[in-house]
């Protein structure tokens, strides 16, 4: 099964720490966000591989937009 890590605000992409094949745990920073000055770390809330990194860094994501696909296996 795969699952979707969505932005949930408006942001400057500052960081992508992972790539396609990268191994995650719960609760791994995947991207660091920035809004309003506020630096937003990026969370993934199960364990996997990533299958799909959907930003770069210096991107601007709305709300809704992909930032990462993670694969359970």
């Amino acid at each position: 099964m795969t699952q979707r890590v969505e932005a949930e605000l408006v942001a400057n992409v500052i960081k992508v720490l992972v790539a396609p094949g990268d191994r995650v745990a719960v609760g791994d920073m995947v991207v660091l966000l920035e809004s309003m000055k506020m630096e937003i770390p990026v969370e993934v809330e199960w364990a996997g591989t990533i299958a799909e990194v959907g930003v770069s860094e210096g991107d601007v994501v709305s709300e809704g937009d992909l930032i990462v696909v993670v694969d359970d296996k």
